[in-house]
């Protein structure tokens, strides 16, 4: 099957994350920190190497700022909720995830949604800083819109939050590996990764990268560290990682931004050559309904969503799946961006490539579409 739903994870992992989980199981399966013996020394050596790794290709000032979660979402929610008070003022774009509104809508704090303008990234920049009042809190926001692949000029909010003295969190689930990111360079103080994704790395791990003090704990329990204390440590990455963490997966991790370091620019210009010729297809396609402008290097992620006239995206996505093609249909989790599309009613298509997908892939799905009417 050719899979192009890679927006929700890769679905082809590079032979090197694949070895490096596998090795990790084999050498690696003590608990790091829990015990004095080798297997559990080598193991903690291992896992502080992969967040050297980590904050190196993050711009991050140092390995004990990255915490490991259970994904991205886990990520956010340790943040927001940390960081965050009922009545708070916060920013976020109009484009966001549910694993940032959600969030928020449980705290129950007082926000505002910038638009993001698909054409002009100063005009986006002009309307955060339209909203900031006195008491913001903290501008929260996508890096990129996993419905559309619209990326934030971020470099130029973090220069705003500087500024203005704000805080700035970032939801990096979709641009994370495919173009680079550095915290210290765009003013991000809170980074959440999903590794899963634009890292090829195994699913069910998630990383944080906090440059500030996050506050308030979500969880609370063995670290390994002052065992004699019922209050949980102060100190990263202990305070947000209570348990056992997934030791294969933060060695996928780590395997996976190497194969990045390797093949990423080569592999973001593939994909993005490739979801241009798919909206250049569609555009001649008079039942296709497509959302967003041309698509843009530098300016969006190799996603792109569309609908077929008088089809649901449901529809659609059955009838892909059924000519061999794995694609995404729905709302993708982010209702704000489907109000901004104005589909929230019928949801669209997601298409996202990866860089194992090819230019006969992308011609498959043309010629398959062009008779679905």
């Amino acid at each position: 099957m050719i899979n192009f739903d890679n927006a929700a994870t890769t679905g082809r992992k590079p032979q090197m994350v694949i070895k490096a989980v596998n090795n990790a199981l084999y050498r690696f399966s003590a608990n790091p920190g829990r015990g004095g013996h080798n297997l559990s020394v080598k193991t903690a050596e291992a896992v502080y190497s992969a967040r050297e790794k980590i904050a190196e290709f993050f711009g991050a000032s140092g390995a004990d700022r990255v915490v490991f979660t259970a994904n991205c979402t886990a990520s956010i929610n340790y943040v927001l909720k940390g960081f965050l008070r009922r009545g708070d003022y916060v920013i976020t774009s109009d484009l966001e995830h549910n694993a940032v509104m959600r969030p928020l809508e449980k705290i129950g704090v007082n926000r505002s949604a910038a638009k993001v303008d698909f054409f002009n990234d100063d005009n986006t920049v002009k309307n955060f800083e339209r909203l900031i009042t006195d008491d913001t809190k903290m501008i929260f926001c996508t890096a990129a819109s996993n419905v559309c692949g619209k990326a934030l000029p971020l470099q130029k909010i973090g220069d705003l939050c500087k500024k203005r003295g704000i805080v700035f969190g970032v939801d990096a689930a979709q641009m994370a590996g495919v173009v680079p990111i550095d915290m210290k360079k765009m003013g991000i103080d809170f980074l959440c990764v999903a590794p899963h994704k634009g890292l090829y790395a195994p699913m069910g791990i998630g990383v944080l990268i906090a440059e500030k003090d996050i506050g308030d704990t979500l969880i609370e329990g063995g670290t390994g560290t002052n065992s004699l204390s019922l209050y949980q440590p102060d100190e990263l990455p202990e305070r947000y990682e209570s348990g056992t963490i997934n030791v294969p997966a933060i060695m996928g991790t780590s395997a996976g931004i190497d194969f990045v370091k390797a093949h990423g620019k080569n592999a973001y210009l593939s994909e993005i050559r490739l979801v241009k010729r798919l909206y250049h297809a569609f555009d001649k396609m008079p039942q296709i309904i497509l959302y967003t402008p041309d698509i843009k290097e530098g300016f969006y992620m190799p996603v792109l969503s569309f609908n077929v006239k008088n089809k649901t995206s449901e529809e659609t996505a059955a009838y892909l799946n059924r000519k061999g093609v794995a694609v995404r249909a729905g709302l993708h989790c982010a209702p704000s961006a489907h109000k901004r599309l104005g589909t929230v009613n019928i949801g669209t298509v997601r298409i996202a490539p990866s860089y194992f997908n090819t230019a006969s892939d992308a011609d498959y799905l043309i010629k398959i579409l062009k008779d679905y009417k």
